[in-house]
């Protein structure tokens, strides 16, 4: 079945996570020794590995219809990192919005409460649930605030 959405939004900050792992992997070979007595250059060589994994991760933002519920991804297929299924029915409201500036980007709790999803820009969809609030940054705003109000209705 194709789905009636489906929009990857990408985002050059991903970059700023890759170079400061690159940075962590210069840092971990300026240590001479690899011993088990260097643990500071183990540590940054691994976690140096782990942050440049974690920003193409962070490069993407897909939002997809599965039929009975959206899922919220950050990540291409086969390796995406997070992952969020939202039921339809669930959804109460949703309406256009804006992320603060302290929202940033990345998945965390807004300080007006909710859970932001965000990668890139201001414009976002709010969505008022059964139980919680949810805020999910695109540059489709209006088509996938229209999209969301169609499967509403059809509750």
């Amino acid at each position: 079945m194709q789905p009636q959405y489906d929009h990857i939004q990408k985002s050059p900050l991903y970059l700023i996570i890759f170079a400061m792992g690159i940075l962590q992997l210069i840092a971990a070979t300026t240590f001479s020794s690899w011993s088990i007595s260097n643990l500071p250059g183990i540590i940054l060589l691994f976690s140096g590995i782990f942050v440049i994994f974690l920003a193409f991760g962070f490069q993407h933002l897909q939002v997809v219809d599965q039929g009975d519920f959206l899922t919220i991804r950050f990540g291409k297929l086969p390796l995406p990192l997070c992952n969020r299924k939202l039921i339809y029915k669930n959804i109460i409201k949703v309406e256009l919005g804006r992320t603060l500036l302290l929202d940033g980007w990345g998945i965390h709790h807004s300080i007006r409460g909710g859970w932001v999803w965000n990668i890139w820009g201001k414009d976002c969809v709010v969505l008022y649930c059964e139980k919680e609030i949810l805020r999910i940054g695109t540059n489709e705003a209006a088509k996938l605030c229209a999209f969301l109000e169609t499967k509403i209705v059809s509750k």
